[in-house]
């Protein structure tokens, strides 16, 4: 058997405790291993660290011990979350729990445990500072997600260490990881217990009690036990991520208990207004926006289109944005935060890049339409929320994405589906209902539209359950924090989608000149399989691109050069969009153009 080797992370930022993780690993591991807790510690929610130690050395004799049996509380605020450990305690004979409950607080500050008698609450640490720490281990055996954080393992792994030092009798704990609101109470007769929220997402506090019982003079031996004794953990469950849509349902109830939870409402028509931003009363006059939706912006029209958006998209709920490029934006960053993982098409569009982005979410890029690679990556990290977004139509490639396979992928994994169906939307699908419509399956979790494509109208939306919806309402900061779209906007978006809705044939009419435009081409020796109303004409150079589209242009026709950074350098194009309204002449005569 290969030698074993501890490796050590301790990183800090002006003199504060950032981030800590550590490993035993075999020799060929050691190299890996370093630079994954190296990445880690540059990667942390409490920020970038000024100072990263890394310490590797041979442990000693080791023990192996099987893991504690693990169970759930699910709990939505962290006032039931402390109520809980506190009868929890209680129920394993501790006598003084809500004592023990309200000294955790003072632990926040110290870098390792407080080591407390059980029965007298004496502390037993001898640096109260410093506290005691619980070192040397690992899970046995080969860990499949060895680079990435699994804040449950790592957990597990030192609460069954912990469980077996001389003396300890229970555990308290919660991470001060400020985008991790879950911790736990431990003890050999209740196992591990996760409790779901013991804090508000964003709050930095974190601490550990060890709970002592037994004789003053073995203390000395418990806290060798501790920092000493290296241990290996058998039986370690693979960590499932929480499930997304019960982490927003728990949020949503966590807003509501707490009095916090928005809704959007029509303000009443007949209302002397009071909170509105509309000071010369100019929007009162001409039709303008009084303010964000969930204020005064909120009118029947704004609500009708959103029933009618639902509708016509086949799901429970819709909300409105002022733009699409809002949509995404304020999707992404409401839904993925620090802890989780975002799996993103190489070619996708530049406000799905940003709501990625502003998430503060890893982000990993899969090779673009190449659902085996997707598949590949999202196995590398099974313990953390996971998220997919792709477009549905590429705006510069018109291609398609493959939404039964992307959806069975997102599926086998656990995984959120988020898909952007701008270009979709009344191009694709016999009646123009995007992608769900043209396969004949399910849909994603959240769709994302805009009203300024084919509706001809301003706006964006997303479609999905009515919690999504909800959660959004509550979290989505470009819908929040913006004025709503005026009510003549609105107006013309709703005439516009009732009028798609009940006139399929504007489909059919736009799929014959994508056919016919296509046909004269392939005549003309131009490779063209059109998936969508989008033709690239492929150029390469961005020089001889914008002399091509000026030339179209001194011909009387409108096609724009595409150019780097929208598409990569020395693939610059001619994008040409099909419309309903070009005729067979228009299209002839851009075909010799051409």
């Amino acid at each position: 058997m290969s030698e074993l080797f501890s490796v050590k992370m301790r990183a800090s930022a002006q003199g504060e405790h950032v981030s800590g993780a550590e490993r035993i690993v075999p020799e060929g591991e050691v190299a890996r291993t370093i630079s994954s807790l190296a990445d880690r510690a540059l990667h942390h929610a409490k920020g970038r660290p000024d100072f990263i130690n890394l310490k590797l050395e041979k442990p000693g004799d080791i023990l192996e011990l099987d893991a504690l049996p693990v169970a759930t509380e699910t709990v939505s605020t962290p006032e039931e979350g402390w109520d809980l450990i506190g009868r929890l305690l209680a129920s394993e004979g501790f006598r003084r729990a809500d004592e023990i409950r309200s000294l955790f607080k003072e632990t926040y500050r110290m870098r390792g445990a407080m080591l407390l008698h059980a029965d007298t609450l004496e502390r037993l640490e001898p640096d109260p500072e410093r506290g005691v720490r619980a070192t040397y281990m690992d899970q046995a055996g080969p860990v499949p997600y060895a680079t990435q954080k699994s804040h449950f393992r790592e957990a597990l792994v030192l609460a069954t260490k912990v469980s077996s030092a001389p003396g300890i009798v229970g555990e308290i704990c919660m991470s001060d990881d400020p985008d991790y609101v879950t911790g736990y109470v431990a003890t050999k007769n209740l196992g591990y217990r996760r409790i779901t929220v013991l804090k508000q997402k964003g709050d930095p506090a974190g601490g550990r009690i060890f709970l002592y019982r037994g004789r003053k003079r073995d203390v000395q031996k418990t806290i060798r036990f501790l920092e000493r004794q290296a241990v290996l953990v058998r039986g370690v469950p693979v960590d499932r991520p929480v499930d997304v849509w019960t982490q927003l349902r728990s949020e949503l109830d966590a807003l509501k208990s707490a009095s916090l939870e928005r809704t959007v409402k029509a303000a009443n028509p007949s209302a002397k207004i009071f909170a509105a931003n509309d000071y010369l009363g100019l929007a009162k006059t001409f039709g303008g926006s009084t303010g964000s939706r969930l204020l005064t912006g909120t009118t029947p029209a704004h609500l009708a289109l959103e029933r009618e958006l639902a509708r016509f998209k086949g799901a429970e709920a819709a909300l409105l944005y002022a733009t699409g490029y809002m949509a995404n934006v304020g999707l992404i960053s409401a839904l993925a935060g620090k802890e989780d993982v975002i799996f993103s098409d190489a070619l996708n569009h530049a406000s799905i890049i940003d709501g990625c982005r502003l998430s503060g979410a890893r982000v990993v890029i899969y090779d673009h339409l190449d659902l085996a690679d997707l598949d590949a990556k999202l196995a590398i990290y099974p313990g953390r929320r996971r998220f997919v977004v792709s477009d549905g139509v590429f705006s510069m490639d018109g291609d398609l994405l493959p939404l039964p396979g992307f959806l069975a992928v997102c599926k086998r994994h656990g995984a959120f589906s988020i898909v952007d169906e701008a270009h979709a939307n009344g191009v694709i699908g016999k009646t123009g209902r995007g992608l769900a419509e043209h396969f004949g399956c399910d849909a994603p979790d959240a769709t994302v539209g805009t009203l300024s494509k084919a509706f001809g109208a301003e706006g964006g939306f997303v479609t999905g359950r009515q919690l999504l919806i909800d959660y959004l309402v509550n979290r989505s900061r470009s819908f929040i924090f913006s004025t709503a779209p005026s009510v003549p906007s609105v107006e013309t978006a709703l005439k516009s989608v009732r009028h798609l809705a009940s006139r399929p044939s504007l489909v059919a009419k736009l799929w014959r000149n994508v056919r016919y435009f296509a046909e004269l081409l392939q005549a003309r020796g131009i490779k063209v399989e059109p998936q969508s109303a989008i033709f690239p004409i492929f150029v390469g150079d961005e020089a001889a691109a914008l002399r091509k589209s000026a030339e179209l242009a001194s011909r009387g026709f409108v096609a724009s050069a595409i150019r780097h950074p929208t598409v990569p350098r020395g693939e610059a194009r001619i994008r040409i969009a099909i419309s309903a309204l070009h005729t067979k002449a228009d299209l002839r005569r851009l075909a010799r153009s051409l």
